[in-house]
């Protein structure tokens, strides 16, 4: 195969020329004939791509850059490639992979924050512009084969249904031929909602056989890759790699985290001085790097209570084994390549991170992380954590390990994720290999970069031009710099010298080499009481002598800090990200938000088998009275069984199911309690409308309410369920008519959870009596710690 000679690529899709020359009469004419139909293919040794993106690393977590987990891949990759010690993402996970796929700033793309906040704002807006096509596009236009494997954060919460739209799907707007993933910002990794295209699918085999879904997108990657190879070994390819690891929950067999048993034991203070000693030992930070102060919201290991370490210990051992298992599977995927012969002319991306480590585990870090989100993470206490220990990592657990290790997991720098004032937040290890395209083996790079600079270095290694109109419509200019430059020269002044960040009012500025910070927000504090914005307290760095941001010159240099303060301001206003907006819980309400949603209405209709429906895909029953009814045909043959509609899962939601021919209802709250009412009476033979009445106590967030079952109109059970979830049921979990997919709801169903009549329809009615709007942090609070 060959290239189209003479084709111009600004335009995408490159427009068809029609033939001019001469047409016989008479196909067996001997003058017939037409020029050859060429295949669409990049010029002559573009190279293939992958892009590995791992999720919620800090910088000092891998130890290819000095931390405790093992990562083997990672410093293979390192030893004939190029290590990026400044390399910078936007502390946020959706605002980083809108940014690294469109090569422009996430708010310039309307990713200030993640997609299930999104405001009608045009920065936070979640929706990227037709002006900004994503990089996976332009390259397929211009014939590269291209696939990504694994979470997409970016698709906005109204447009997750199966009914779309699509055009933020991988698949769809998103310029990839292949996908197989999920969507959303993190998944079980035993049991996760997957999709291949816009398709629901399974996994194939259960955690008891041996199911994780990292290995499970290795798996289909590799496929992928070596099917593409096969049929099309002239044809590059791109390939996205983004597994869900090592967000929460950390989810990792028991042999990987055991093999860090008593390695953490001396807590996250030793832990952090430990890693900037090997951090210098390997290069990977100056020799002269100072080690940043614990913050004060963050307390000494010593402080902790000595009955909850043994908990906070095995937290750090499964996250290890979490990320080595997570690099194991990437150089599985490395070596498919390279035994294909694919990988000289690959060049691969390996980003450590999408954020810094995540602090969004509470101080006593968690059994299931939607109780923090929620508002309720002090249902949790210590004596709690210590009896769940042995269950953290298993599927039996939504894990979250403890903030201080998500800053140890940071070291040498300051923060976390969210925190995008401090590099802690946003300066992740990076690695770039490519043996047929970089002549340096082993070495550091030290110029500023920013993963908005991927794209224009995949072009100009492509030896593609920057496409000035794609499927019609005109481009805006990419907004970050091709790397290129820096490959075979260490000493290469940086082109990328200003970048702005911000993230839930955390900002900064960047401007060779000085930094200008402040800090506004705690990730993990979500009653703090904010200050005004004009009243954030600015810091200042010279980042030519102070690697890690450990001296503040403000006080010393305020001409310095003001002529930044406005460049910051500069920067807001030319990349949309303005207006600043620090609310929490408000912009998980759409209303409140501005943003559209897809089910409104006191009513939702819904059918037999639809299933896999978001969260947002379904009429929202949390803070109010509801009723759920179901038209039913109840088998002749054998008891009545199963489940009519679930939502949520095992770690909190809720469903309406028969078991031995009796009809049930239980909310599960955050899977740490189940309260379950019956039926007094069997189902009889025939037609049914199965009722439950949820009547809200109402007061505020977070309530109990008693619950009524019906048969046909006619009372049959009544109970009691004391407290709800007020925000939120699950991340991943989704609703389904007549099963129950993913985890169980209950452990009360009978097995299989399949219903065994016939529905006709299930009906969700909601009262007028919602108190979403009367979300108030110190409430949800207060709430919870009446509850303990």
């Amino acid at each position: 195969m060959v290239e189209r000679t003479g084709v111009r690529r600004e335009v995408l899709p490159i427009p068809d020329r029609p033939y001019l020359g001469l047409v016989t009469y008479d196909a067996k004419d001997p003058d017939t004939t037409f020029p050859p139909i060429e295949p669409l293919l990049p010029p002559d040794g573009a190279p293939n791509v992958l892009v590995v993106l791992l999720d919620d690393v800090g910088f000092g977590a891998a130890s290819a850059f000095g931390g405790s987990a093992h990562t083997p891949t990672a410093e293979r990759l390192q030893r004939d490639g190029l290590t990026y010690n400044r390399f910078h993402t936007t502390a946020l996970c959706a605002p980083t992979r809108a940014a690294l796929l469109s090569g422009r700033n996430h708010h310039s793309v309307g990713m200030g924050m993640i997609t299930e906040t999104a405001t009608a704002a045009p920065g936070s807006s979640g929706l990227r512009p037709n002006t900004k096509a994503a990089l996976p596009m332009t390259l397929k236009l211009n014939g590269y084969s291209t696939a990504q494997f694994g979470k997409c954060h970016e698709v906005p919460p109204w447009q997750t249904s199966p009914i779309g739209p699509f055009d933020a799907w991988p698949s769809g707007g998103g310029g990839f031929e292949y996908f197989y993933g999920f969507i959303g910002g993190e998944n079980n990794q035993y049991y996760p909602a997957l999709y291949e295209g816009f398709a629901p699918v399974e996994p194939d085999k259960t955690p008891e056989e041996g199911y994780h879904l990292t290995e499970d997108l290795t798996d289909h990657a590799i496929d992928w890759i070596g099917t593409q190879k096969s049929l099309a070994p002239d044809k590059p390819f791109f390939v996205y790699f983004a597994p869900g690891a090592t967000h929460a929950p950390h989810h990792v067999p028991p042999e990987w985290a055991d093999k860090y048993a008593g390695r953490f034991s001396g807590g996250w203070d030793a832990q952090r001085e430990a890693t900037v000693e090997r951090q210098k030992q390997r290069g990977v930070i100056p020799p002269d790097t100072e080690l940043t102060q614990r913050p004060d919201a963050i307390p000494a290991w010593d402080d902790m209570d000595d009955a909850l370490k043994p908990a906070l210990e095995r937290q750090m051992e499964v996250y290890a084994g979490f990320l080595e298992h997570t690099d194991f599977h990437v150089g599985r995927l490395i070596d498919a390549i390279e035994e294909l012969g694919a990988l000289d002319n690959t060049l691969i991306y390996y980003i450590i991170g999408d954020n810094g480590a995540s602090a969004e585990g509470t101080v006593n870090g968690a059994f299931n992380e939607m109780a923090n989100f929620n508002g309720l993470a002090a249902i949790e206490t210590p004596e709690f954590m210590a009896q769940v220990k042995d269950k953290l990592g298993t599927a039996d657990a939504y894990n979250h390990y403890s903030v201080g290790w998500a800053w140890a997991m940071c070291t040498p720098l300051q923060w976390t994720k969210q925190v995008a004032s401090h590099w802690g937040g946003t300066r992740n290890g990076t690695i770039v290999h490519w043996p047929a395209g970089i002549a340096s083996k082993g070495e550091v790079r030290s110029q500023f970069t920013h993963v908005i600079d991927v794209a224009a270095t995949v072009l100009e290694a492509a030896g593609l031009p920057e496409p000035t109109f794609v499927n019609g419509v005109q481009q805006s200019p990419l907004e970050g710099p091709s790397m290129l430059y820096s490959f075979d020269q260490a000493d290469a002044p940086e082109r990328h010298d200003l970048q702005y960040f911000e993230m839930a009012g955390n900002r900064g500025i960047y401007y060779k080499g000085w930094s200008a910070v402040t800090r506004h927000s705690t990730p993990w504090l979500p009653n703090e009481q904010l200050p005004p914005l004009d009243e954030d307290v600015w810091e200042l760095y010279d980042g030519s002598v102070d690697w890690s941001q450990s001296h503040d010159l403000a006080a010393e240099m305020p001409e310095k800090l003001a002529a930044l303060q406005r460049l910051w301001l500069i920067e807001a206003v030319k990349y949309n990200v303005l207006p600043i907006d620090d609310r929490r819980f408000e912009r998980l309400n759409a209303t409140i938000a501005g943003r559209p949603q897809l089910v409104t209405g006191t009513t939702q209709t819904l059918f037999p088998r639809m299933r896999r429906l978001s969260e947002n895909s379904v009429i929202d029953v949390k803070n109010r009275s509801f009723s759920v009814t179901a038209a039913i045909e109840a088998p002749e043959n054998g008891p009545t069984n199963g489940v009519l509609i679930a939502q949520g899962g095992r770690f909190g939601g809720w469903a309406l199911y028969v078991n031995d021919g009796r009809a049930k209802f239980v909310y599960n709250l955050l899977g740490m309690k189940e309260f379950v009412v019956g039926a007094t009476e069997d189902l009889t033979t025939g037609s049914h409308q199965v009722r439950a009445e949820f009547a809200y106590d109402g007061g505020g967030l977070a309530k109990g309410g008693n619950v009524t079952l019906f048969y046909d109109g006619r009372e049959v059970g009544a109970g009691r369920v004391e407290q709800t979830q007020p925000l939120i049921f699950s991340a991943d979990e989704t609703t389904d008519i007549g099963d129950d997919y993913g985890t169980p709801v209950s452990t009360d169903y009978h097995d299989p959870t399949g219903f065994t009549g016939r529905i006709h329809v299930v009906q969700i009615d909601v009262g007028t009596d919602d108190h979403s709007h009367l979300i108030d942090p110190a409430e949800v609070v207060r709430v919870a710690t009446s509850r303990q």
